[in-house]
């Protein structure tokens, strides 16, 4: 009985002391904060529960080793409404400005009604004297991009009057009444950008209102607009890529009817295009990623919960209908920054030195830890005028600059990131196209191949050399069957060159250690790469057991209650009716 009880009293206790001492490190570590993406202490610690109870949810299949086209481009975009802009200076000064931040890519709306205004095939601006070429702004737009070496994201949305015979009833957004018409203003569109735009966005957000106007929510109807007007592009320009129109995160199972409020859950909604046949219809899945109430390193996986971790489900749900080699493109991400006096908060509220700090840690993390994830657009660059202010609308408050150019504190923090990020590019762990944003070469080329995993295959010639960074203990170059043997010499970090022979039938392993290296390759002989891999390098190695030891703590402190509360009283009720 003695040894029973010293037992009890010395052994017992050590593990749950363990277990404090652990979750008090990580929280002076500020672990906590990093798992669950809430600063105060009440919330990481209900943040933890949530996490200790997606433990029981199934296990979310991610495909990481199967590498995505369109995924190992620069992340870096943002939102721009260039259309808006009366002044063609002004909108070089937002271009510019863009550029400045470090930022690659600029989603911005070519506008189907301000192109096509009066009539089908009617491209001529007639809404004020003199009269001009509805396409004169656009070719400005375009230029500038091509002159600030950036990549414009055309989102193709917004239809004209005359192509709904009940002109705006049913909502400016609504689509036309004839698909063919929006799929023939496409056809215009690529013909006129040919070679200078290649990524084009099939309207946005069709999953709610009043984006798809007062018509019921159909993942059906507007699978056939995208269909027939991405077989339009495709005619017009076979290198055009194709984005869905962005899904919005809801947790609307069934639409309202009637509008507002309309909307669809964005998972059930893409699932429903995938069963009508959309899937050779697009070649990246657009959706949005507003961090709301949390931040970027919130990993609660939560169906019916908005937060940053959203994408997860949204790749597995990919991965289950054959589309793992496919990309995930962020349209728009970052956190609103609204003041108390504004009333509305359904986007969420930071501060203004919150969301400076987010936004550069939503691209550290898709980086790290999503490799089939490529560009991640920021909403948004700036408004035209303080109109949305004068009416306290919460979505001015996403802006990286004032309408008259002052940059806010998120400006300047993303600045600096990107321009740590473009100095110094790295490959993250992961599966990747043979097009990667962290290769330096002149030699190392990319062209079509059918037959490659992703449809591109990478091209090392007799002689040449590129430079890599990637961060984990080892490299993998993945061969196409059908290549030659090729002797490459690798220089790891500045060392010693190694030979190595590359051969069909079997990846090629650069084993580096830990941490980020640098690495250079030779080819002795043309060496075709399929894909790379980076071995995985953890930074939460502590997360698991850190979750168990909370777990474990909440499972006693559970216990103790229902004793104290339960099994104690009907003890001792028992106990004093024994005779």
């Amino acid at each position: 009985m003695f040894l029973r009880r010293l037992a009890i009293i010395l052994f017992i206790p050590i593990p749950f002391l363990a277990c404090a001492v652990l979750l008090a490190a990580g929280w002076r570590a500020g672990l906590w904060v990093q798992w669950t993406g809430e600063e105060g202490f009440a919330a990481q610690v209900k943040g933890l529960t949530d996490l200790s109870a997606d433990l029981l949810r199934p296990r979310l299949d991610l495909a990481e080793d199967v590498p995505a086209a369109h995924s190992g481009v620069d992340p870096f975009g943002v939102n721009v409404f260039l259309d808006l802009e009366p002044d063609p200076d002004v909108r070089e000064q937002a271009v510019r400005m863009a550029s400045e931040a470090g930022f690659h890519w600029l989603r911005q709306e070519f506008v189907w009604e301000d192109i096509e205004i009066h009539g089908k095939g009617d491209f001529e601006d007639r809404r004020h004297e003199p009269y001009r070429s509805a396409w004169e702004k656009y070719d400005q737009i375009v230029e500038l991009a091509e002159k600030y070496d950036m990549e414009i994201i055309a989102r193709v949305s917004n239809p004209p009057e005359w192509s709904r015979a009940a002109g705006n009833e049913l909502g400016p957004y609504a689509p036309p009444d004839d698909y063919q018409d929006y799929a023939d203003f496409v056809t215009a569109l690529v013909n006129r950008y040919q070679g200078r735009i290649r990524y084009y966005q099939l309207w946005n957000e069709p999953n709610i209102y009043p984006e798809w106007g007062s018509y019921a929510i159909s993942p059906e109807d507007y699978t056939e607009l995208l269909c027939t007007a991405a077989a339009a592009a495709r005619a017009a320009d076979p290198d055009a890529v194709i984005i869905n129109g962005a899904l919005a995160s809801t947790i609307v199972l069934q639409p309202a009817e009637p509008p507002p409020g309309n909307a669809l859950n964005d998972f059930l909604f893409l699932q429903r295009m995938y069963d009508a046949g959309a899937a050779p219809c697009f070649d990246i899945v657009a959706m949005q990623g507003y961090g709301l109430w949390s931040g970027p390193t919130d990993r609660r996986m939560n169906p019916r919960v908005l937060n940053f971790s959203r994408p997860l489900f949204v790749r597995d749900l990919m991965v289950k209908n054959g589309d793992a080699h496919k990309p995930i493109w962020i349209s728009e991400m970052n956190w609103n920054a609204v003041p108390d006096k504004v009333a509305d908060k359904r986007f969420g509220q930071v501060s203004e030195e919150q969301q400076a700090r987010y936004l550069p840690q939503a691209y550290q993390r898709l980086q790290e830890q999503w490799p089939w994830l490529g560009v991640a657009n920021t909403w948004y660059f700036k408004r035209p005028d303080f109109q949305w202010r004068e009416e306290a609308k919460p979505e001015y408050y996403f802006r990286l600059v004032e309408p008259d150019f002052k940059p806010l504190p998120v400006y300047d923090s993303i600045k600096a990131y990107t321009a740590e990020a473009a100095a110094n590019p790295v490959m993250m762990p992961g599966a990747h196209p043979p097009a990667h944003w962290a290769i330096q070469s002149q030699d190392y080329r990319v062209e079509h191949d059918a037959n490659a995993t992703t449809g591109e295959i990478g091209i090392l010639p007799t002689g040449g050399e590129l430079l890599l960074r990637f961060q984990g203990p080892s490299l993998r170059l993945y061969p196409p069957n059908n290549m030659s043997p090729a002797i490459l010499e690798v220089t790891i970090d500045g060392g010693e060159p190694r030979t190595m022979t590359y051969a069909p039938g079997q990846a090629l392993r650069i084993r580096a250690g830990e941490g980020q290296h640098e690495v250079k390759i030779k080819a002795a002989g043309e060496a075709l790469i399929d894909h790379w891999t980076v071995r995985d390098e953890s930074s939460s190695r502590w997360f698991w057991p850190l979750l168990g030891c909370f777990t474990l703590l909440m499972l006693a402190f559970l216990a103790y209650v229902f004793y104290a509360l339960w099994v104690r009283p009907r003890a001792r009720g028992a106990s004093r009716r024994e005779p």
